[in-house]
């Protein structure tokens, strides 16, 4: 799944999601509901490609807020040869009913600089992927996650990278 499959799948199930569940409310299909605003951190290493092995780690906050049933994330990631990436996007989280297990898809357009580090082909770069973990008592994520970040083809070079992550979030209850 080295393209945009993750957003894609996100987009769909979704898009799925919100004519079920959230079209019927009073807020609309996009309407503006409560989530709860977490930090995370995460460490791994670039997995695939062109690019050699190397380290990277991620931070993302996600917003208080949600449009239907797609979560607001803030990212930023900083490689081991300086490569870095910010970028914003949506995510999309699916329960597995009352168990602590849980899957999140994310798509989140960004800037990337090389910094002399490995070359995406340009500054626009997307970066999509799926998180799979546990939620504790407390609001505590404990994830794996793997991601892809290319840039979709918008420039003649496009060799796109994968990450395998250990995810860790905050609950960031006020």
């Amino acid at each position: 799944m080295a393209d945009g499959t993750f957003a894609v799948l996100m987009l769909v199930l979704g898009l799925t999601d919100m004519s079920m569940n959230h079209c019927g409310s009073g807020n609309g299909c996009l309407g503006r509901n409560p989530d709860t605003p977490r930090l995370a951190f995460s460490a791994g290493q670039v997995v695939e490609r062109r690019a050699d092995t190397a380290s990277e780690v991620y931070f993302r906050y996600d917003l208080g807020h949600k449009l239907g049933p797609f979560g607001n994330a803030v990212g930023a990631s900083f490689g081991e040869n300086g490569e870095i990436w910010v970028g914003y996007g949506q995510t999309y989280t699916i329960n597995f009913g009352d168990s602590p297990f849980y899957t999140e898809l994310h798509a989140m357009p960004g800037i990337y600089l090389d910094n002399g580090g490995f070359d995406l082909g340009g500054p626009v770069e997307f970066r999509s992927g799926i998180e799979i973990g546990f939620e504790n008592r407390k609001g505590w994520r404990f994830a794996a996650s793997y991601d892809h970040r290319s840039n979709a083809g918008i420039y003649d070079d496009n060799p796109g990278i994968e990450t395998v992550q250990f995810r860790i979030s905050a609950p960031l209850n006020f």
